[in-house]
């Protein structure tokens, strides 16, 4: 399916490429912030870059090797924030809690994904999630508490209403899910500065929005900010954004966001996993130019990957080399 696991870079492998490439697509400000070792990031963003991002240890690692123009176009990935997903597995309250901090003494909004729903995935890639209700319950209480005060946006559960609507997650689990994707969304949003978007999948997977109205609602969409769209997926902002303007007037008019991070070619057809020859996309911002639309964002990690599939390592893992591909195939930084 169109999702699949990413865990926080600081708790993956970081898996180390071997060989040289080279590529003309650098400039003097790439190769600068490559050779200092640090994340560059856009002063004019409200988001906030996690500086010990698997890109910013990637680069650090090729500048010790002398490939200092890998180094500088990988720079295009780690000066972006991207969304950070805290492992199902554990307490999320330490990756979550030095994410705000970070975020906050710079007085940016952290981006989180939750994503450990119990039957994730329907047994697929990404298969895993809480091992029951209670469970999902504790964790997401944990993850709120640790938002506290602190400026934060939270993607809730890719994929969990849309595997719904597809008939992929079993029917005797529908009513669970929607009343822990609502009690969820009620938990999130006792913090005060924290905006939520239910995931609704993306415009290649329900390809009639008007499907996920009723589960959205179930769900408990109404007491969210939004929704999300085109999670780890790879189709076009235009495309994504007439979908989701679309549910949006389904919905009475609910905002969205869409994950832009890998869809700078758009998607290759027949292919979901790891494709080749993919790019880069809109960078995060909040100006869209659509007032339904609240952002582009960076959902899923650029260079983790999609599982193993086209060569690539576990779901989530981070993967240099297709990392580099996506920003050698991206023409702006």
């Amino acid at each position: 399916m169109p999702r699949l696991t990413h865990t926080l870079a600081a708790l993956t492998t970081l898996a180390l490429a071997t060989g040289c490439t080279a590529s003309s697509d650098v400039d003097e400000a790439s190769i600068a912030a490559a050779a200092s070792g640090k994340a560059s990031p856009d002063p004019a963003s409200p988001f906030w870059v996690d500086p010990n991002s698997s890109a910013a240890e990637q680069i650090q690692l090729w500048q010790r090797e002398g490939r200092t123009e890998d180094a500088a176009l990988l720079q295009k990935i780690a000066d972006q924030p991207a969304a950070l997903w805290p492992a199902g597995e554990i307490d999320p309250g330490p990756t979550v809690r030095a994410a705000t901090a970070s975020a906050a003494a710079e007085d940016r909004t952290a981006l989180f994904v939750a994503y450990n729903i119990p039957h994730r995935d329907c047994g697929q890639h990404s298969a895993g999630g809480a091992a029951d209700a209670d469970a999902y319950r504790a964790w997401i209480g944990k993850f709120a508490d640790a938002l506290g005060s602190a400026k934060a946006l939270v993607v809730l559960e890719p994929d969990a209403v849309a595997h719904i609507v597809d008939g992929c997650t079993p029917g005797e689990y529908h009513a669970e899910r929607e009343q822990l994707l609502s009690e969820a969304i009620d938990r999130l949003k006792q913090q005060p500065n924290t905006k939520v978007y239910l995931d609704a999948g993306n415009p290649s997977w329900i390809r009639e929005p008007w499907k996920l109205v009723e589960p959205l609602q179930r769900a408990g969409v109404e007491k969210a900010d939004g929704f999300s769209l085109n999670v780890s997926n790879f189709q076009t902002d235009a495309v994504t954004k007439t979908y989701g303007l679309h549910l949006s007037k389904d919905l009475g008019g609910k905002h969205f966001v869409i994950d832009s991070s890998r869809n700078g070619n758009g998607p290759l057809p027949g292919a979901w996993c790891n494709p080749p020859g993919r790019a880069l996309g809109t960078r995060p911002t909040t100006n869209t130019g659509e007032s339904a639309l609240d952002a582009y964002l960076w959902v899923k990690r650029p260079g983790e990957s999609d599982g193993t599939c086209e060569g690539g390592p576990d779901a989530g893992q981070w993967w240099p080399e297709y990392a580099l591909g996506l920003a050698r195939n991206s023409p702006t930084r």
